[in-house]
């Protein structure tokens, strides 16, 4: 979906930065929020929608199968949905560009339809492994036809009436659970899915907005389960989306590792499942404010105020990592700056996001100046207390925006700038990037 040339761009210390931001929406509940739009009947508006081309994969592909999808001149989007069951057969094959949350989550959607469809992506997208939500959605019927490795091109060939299935979550993963959970919805009797490790629950609590019966019970062991009734109606909804918290991390690491600097970003979504990473940035003694702190459409809000910190070396517990998955990469560089060393551990998951991010973040910290030892689960890091890093490295960001954004980040704590050899895949979560960091710069 981005550029096929490769945009290069340097970062580096040009001062403290200052002022007020607010982040692009959040990228989970923008994808929700479109799917269940399209599969309610009648008219729904989303307001502070992620305009990133990830989420414009979601909106294409909804459009492909029979929704009404438009976005007027005040940036709010209206969605005329379809049904469940309602979906129809696209004509094309589905292009979902770098989308891996679109192709997994969409895959669900079909799985329970009398629909076929094929799903393409870019050159990242397809080398990342689908098994884990084929192998659940088949038990429903769906019958599957995946390149070699369980990966793009694949073509998912939908059953109706699906079968309902129990199904415990071999690893966290939100993807599959939302996946499983969207098969059920034009599925009948009760689709279950497992949870042993918490992972975010925008699905959840989405599914609840729009009239699916839905039920959680967590048992004492602390394992949650998710009930579905299927053949569900669901009701077009007025949704405000809140900030990204992945997205906020950038400029509030930024803040916290450059000298001088406080920055505010306004309107983050805090819900708890998703704030493991500004609790373990505080732990290493983050100076982070929350303020006008608020519900909006049933997720936690706030404005976050981060200044210049120093940061302390901390172990990252393991049964954290599902909730700041994605910020993995943008922490490493706050841990880089730190006094001490920083492990973190369980990280299997980071292997096989957009790239194999222990591995470039590892070798790109290292090109710049910090002390990393890399080991299969996760990445130890010995931090340079403060002192800026060397920089003047080109880092590879292997087509990977929140690496592209991390190293962005590290450039404002090093002695000689920092390149990214390409920033062009950054716009697939966060269009403003680039600005939003001048304009802090320059306030």
């Amino acid at each position: 979906m981005h550029s096929a040339s490769p945009r290069p761009a340097s970062f580096a210390f040009h001062g403290p930065l200052h002022g007020l931001v607010k982040v692009p929406g959040d990228k989970s509940i923008s994808h929700r929020s479109l799917m269940l739009s399209a599969l309610a009947i009648g008219q729904s508006r989303i307001s502070g929608l992620l305009e990133g081309e990830d989420v414009l994969a979601t909106a294409a592909a909804m459009r492909a199968m029979g929704a009404r999808i438009e976005r007027n001149g005040d940036g709010e989007w209206i969605v005329h949905g379809v049904g469940v069951g309602g979906l129809l057969q696209p004509a094309n094959a589905l292009d979902m560009g770098n989308s891996g949350t679109s192709t997994r989550l969409l895959m669900g959607l079909v799985a329970s339809h009398a629909i076929q469809a094929t799903f393409i992506g870019d050159a990242s997208l397809s080398q990342r492994p689908m098994g884990r939500v084929i192998d659940p959605l088949s038990l429903t019927g769906a019958e599957f036809n995946a390149s070699p490795g369980g990966r793009l091109p694949l073509m998912v060939r939908g059953l109706c009436p699906a079968v309902p299935i129990r199904y415990r979550l071999p690893v966290a993963s939100a993807q599959v659970k939302s996946a499983v959970l969207l098969a059920g919805l034009n599925t009948p009797g009760i689709t279950e899915v497992i949870e042993p490790v918490p992972t975010r629950d925008h699905s959840e609590r989405m599914l609840a907005g729009f009239g699916a019966d839905i039920s959680v019970e967590t048992d004492a062991q602390g394992v949650r389960h998710i009930r579905l009734v299927g053949e569900a109606e669901l009701q077009p909804q007025q949704i405000e989306v809140p900030g990204d918290p992945s997205s906020a991390a950038f400029p509030i690491v930024a803040a916290l590792i450059t000298p001088g600097s406080e920055v505010t970003v306004t309107h983050v979504g805090m819900n708890p499942t998703r704030t493991g990473i500004f609790r373990m940035l505080e732990a290493m003694g983050a100076n982070l404010r929350y303020s006008n702190e608020r519900t909006v459409g049933g997720e936690p809000v706030a404005d976050i105020t981060a200044r210049h910190s120093a940061l302390t070396g901390i172990a990252v517990p393991p049964d954290v990592a599902p909730s700041m998955i994605d910020e993995f990469p943008v922490f490493f560089v706050a841990a880089s700056t730190a006094q001490g060393r920083t492990t973190t551990s369980g990280l299997d998951e980071l292997r096989v996001k957009e790239s194999d991010r222990l591995a470039l973040m590892a070798t790109g910290l290292t090109a710049i100046g910090a002390q990393i030892e890399e080991r299969e689960d996760g990445l130890v890091i010995d931090g340079s207390g403060g002192e800026p890093l060397a920089g003047g490295a080109t880092i590879t960001s292997a087509l990977d925006h929140r690496i592209a954004m991390s190293f962005a980040v590290a450039g404002h704590n090093v002695r000689h700038a920092i390149t990214v050899d390409d920033v062009s895949p950054i716009a697939t979560s966060f269009p403003t990037f680039e600005a939003m960091l001048a304009e802090l710069a320059n306030a």
